[in-house]
């Protein structure tokens, strides 16, 4: 990074919010599809060209980071609450994970779903920003439980998702009663390299640090050439850190 470089992302300024605007949606559409065709080699299935969008989308709210100094939106993830659902025949991840276990449990449940970072963006203060702004409104509406798929490319064929996948597992596994199924098991691979380091990609490596948990095997999504985990978080295990971080901050410098 040049010197200049580093003047212009120190002068950023990250603000947030949560809306359902049709116009501002559009913009986290466009942005997912940016990020998300580029990063798993895919147009997504998209029906509008350049849009990745879905039934979902006018059911969620949508969390927005954007840069105050560019109007750019450089983060977003969408939050389906469990009383919506009602509108869309359940979450976006019971059509990849058979939740029913997970799902008898007490407590309220919402998803997480879409999240993408701007990849000049990808720094803690964003991503931070990002959870900052997930846990006030986790708080305001008394959700107890957030679930999510989180992605992996499969680019190389699929190694690179089994070992982050068996890497999760191993360290990071749920309890049994919260085990999910996937509809669409990911092709199991003949050969295995345990030898090198696991490269966790950065959105997954954020959710494990704030205590949640993979529910099981990974499934399968064609479409987005992807290997996908359900990962769960238990509101209430957020660390008192990243809590006071959190409730403290509804902006940030980058």
């Amino acid at each position: 990074m040049t010197a200049q470089t580093a003047r212009a992302a120190a002068s950023r300024r990250l603000l947030t919010q949560v809306t359902r605007d049709p116009e501002l949606v559009l913009q986290a559409q466009r942005l997912r599809y940016d990020v998300f065709s580029a990063e798993y080699d895919s147009d997504l299935g998209a029906e509008i060209p350049g849009l990745d969008a879905d039934p979902f989308d006018q059911w969620c709210d949508h969390l927005m980071v954007t840069d105050s100094t560019t109007g750019e939106l450089v983060a977003t993830t969408r939050i389906l609450r469990q009383d919506q659902i009602v509108h869309t025949g359940g979450f976006y991840s019971e059509s990849e994970f058979d939740l029913s276990q997970l799902l008898s449990r007490p407590g309220r449940v919402a998803e997480l779903g879409r999240t993408c970072v701007h990849p000049d963006y990808r720094t803690g203060a964003t991503i931070g920003l990002l959870w900052a702004t997930l846990a006030a409104w986790l708080t305001e509406h008394r959700v107890d439980r957030v679930i999510g798929c989180a992605s992996i490319s499969m680019s190389d064929g699929g190694l690179k998702a089994w070992r982050i996948a068996r890497h999760l597992q191993d360290r990071y596994l749920s309890s049994g009663e919260d085990r999910v199924w996937p509809r669409r098991s990911l092709p199991h691979l003949t050969r295995a390299d345990s030898g090198r380091p696991v490269d966790i990609p950065a959105l997954i490596r954020a959710y494990m640090r704030l205590g949640a948990r993979v529910c099981g095997e990974p499934c399968w999504d064609p479409e987005f050439r992807c290997a996908d985990v359900l990962v769960l978080l238990e509101v209430s295990e957020l660390s008192a850190r990243y809590s006071r971080h959190f409730m403290r901050r509804s902006s940030a410098p980058e």
